[in-house]
């Protein structure tokens, strides 16, 4: 059974136009910049079992996961065809709008792992992602929830856009943890910029993560 957590004011967008249309051109570019990427794929090849199946959510042309991190599957979802037919990564996908429809396509107990990267500010039902994910989650897996402070701002509902970073970590948290993951950890980092710009003391696009386990 799903959890609310979120009030239906705090699920409005400023734009409610269906998000398929907003997804429609394909956008073969970097949303995050390299510092972020790299730390992301370092806490991938942390935290992702080798020979794991994993569901890359709302994934995009590239799913940041390590060249070397032998993986027995990886599904991916998003709204753009050509993205997700981009990326070589992926085994497999589907389109979906889980604004409008939040069960996923999946059976149960049959993914280790669940990625979301830059893609859970988006969700206006993220408690029922959250209970779909648990059902299609072996015990023991895990979900990766990562994100920075960029959006596409019109997007976003106003549980996101109305609150900080550190809101956005206990959001998620509170959502995964009310569907029945366990304890959620919380990573709040900050990244130096590559390149020149990194020497000089500029900093990259800050990290910040959620990871929770499906109990056993």
């Amino acid at each position: 059974m799903t959890v609310l957590v979120l009030e239906e004011s705090q699920r409005r967008k400023w734009d409610g136009s269906d998000d398929v249309l907003f997804y429609a051109e394909p956008r073969l570019v970097h949303h995050l910049d390299p510092a972020f990427r790299t730390r992301l794929t370092a806490l991938y090849a942390e935290r992702i079992p080798k020979n794991a199946v994993v569901l890359d959510l709302m994934s995009s042309w590239v799913s940041h996961l390590p060249e070397d991190k032998p993986l027995e599957r990886v599904i991916g979802h998003g709204l753009n065809e050509k993205e997700l037919a981009t990326n070589p990564r992926l085994d497999s996908y589907w389109l979906q709008n889980l604004n409008q429809n939040q069960e996923l396509p999946l059976p149960d107990a049959s993914v280790d792992a669940t990625l979301i990267v830059a893609g859970w500010q988006y969700l206006q039902y993220p408690e029922a992602i959250a209970s779909e994910l648990l059902r299609v989650t072996r015990p023991g897996g895990q979900v990766i929830v990562a994100f920075s402070n960029r959006m596409f701002f019109t997007k976003a509902p106003l549980i996101w856009t109305d609150s900080s970073d550190q809101d956005h970590l206990d959001y998620v948290a509170s959502v995964l943890e009310a569907q029945g993951w366990s304890s959620a950890e919380r990573i709040a980092e900050t990244t130096k910029a590559s390149g020149v710009m990194g020497l000089l003391g500029q900093a990259g696009d800050p990290f910040f993560a959620v990871i929770s386990t499906k109990p056993t």
